[in-house]
This record gives C-alpha cells, structure tokens and sequence, in this order.
C-alpha cells in the first residue's frame, strides 16, 4: 500500500531546504539554498539577515526540481 508523497521544508541559520519523498523511502527531490556567501561579508550569521534570506529562498527552493 502506498504511503504517498511528503514535502519536508527545512531551515538552518544559514540554509534553506526542501525535499519530497514517496513512501517514506525514495527521495524523489532535494533541494538546499545556502546563505554561506551573504553572510560572510559579516563575518558571520547575522540573523535579521538570515531570516530576510528565507523568506527569498524558500519560493525558489520549492519550484527547483
């Protein structure tokens, strides 16, 4: 019996994710944004900057094959 498709969205500071997967085993799609390049100008994660960073990621993340 199928278990059917799960869309997973993951953020970390400085990454966003997202990935589908079919009956809880095949990974059909994974898809992960990093921040790395934004935030090394400031030597680090700054986090208004991160969550601004998201909130522009996570459209394109999704649409990616």
């Amino acid at each position: 019996m199928s278990q059917g498709l799960v869309l997973a969205i993951e953020t970390s500071c400085d990454e966003t994710a997202a990935a589908v997967v079919a009956d809880g085993k095949h990974v059909l799609s994974s898809v992960v944004s990093s921040q790395v390049d934004i935030h090394a100008r400031y030597g680090g994660v700054v986090p208004e900057v991160a969550s601004r960073a998201h909130v522009d990621l996570i459209t394109p993340v999704l649409h990616k094959p």
